[in-house]
């Protein structure tokens, strides 16, 4: 059952501007396929399915997985929701664009720097476990790098 809903995902995703979880959800119960929110949250995150800004509107899109294409992807993620950071001991608390926070914390995550131990996203908020306070300057650092390229 759950692989074809991850098939009836990608064609729902391809085929509406799907801006938000509620959204995809109504559209899989329409289609019959009884979901709550909280079922539509984990696919989204084991299909990694991403939110891109298409023509003004933030969507649901699957990332190509070409390696070579990945980091520049991520980095444009980055750049597209970050909005702030501050650092709170070894804890990095990034604010971003509303509805943006997952996909940044996936794409930090993705970047597999030794110094983040792991991310926790809300809506506009992402908070990164960082090893040490010397190592979260460190990440501050490197974003502030990628974000001013």
């Amino acid at each position: 059952m759950k692989i074809e809903r991850h098939k009836k995902i990608l064609e729902l995703i391809n085929e509406y501007d799907v801006e938000t979880q509620e959204e995809l959800a109504d559209l899989l119960n329409k289609s019959g396929y009884n979901v709550t929110q909280a079922t539509v949250s984990r696919d989204i995150r084991q299909m990694k399915l991403f939110k891109q800004n298409i023509k003004g509107k933030l969507k649901y899109v699957v990332l190509n997985t070409d390696i070579t294409d990945m980091n520049d992807k991520f980095i444009r993620i980055l750049k597209d929701g970050f909005i702030s950071m501050a650092m709170a001991q070894n804890i990095l608390v990034i604010k971003t664009v509303p509805g943006m926070a997952m996909a940044v914390a996936a794409s930090l995550d993705a970047m597999n720097w030794n110094e983040v131990v792991g991310s926790i996203a809300g809506d506009d908020t992402v908070m990164c476990a960082i090893a040490s306070v010397d190592e979260t300057l460190i990440v501050m650092n490197k974003l502030r790098k990628l974000l001013d390229k």
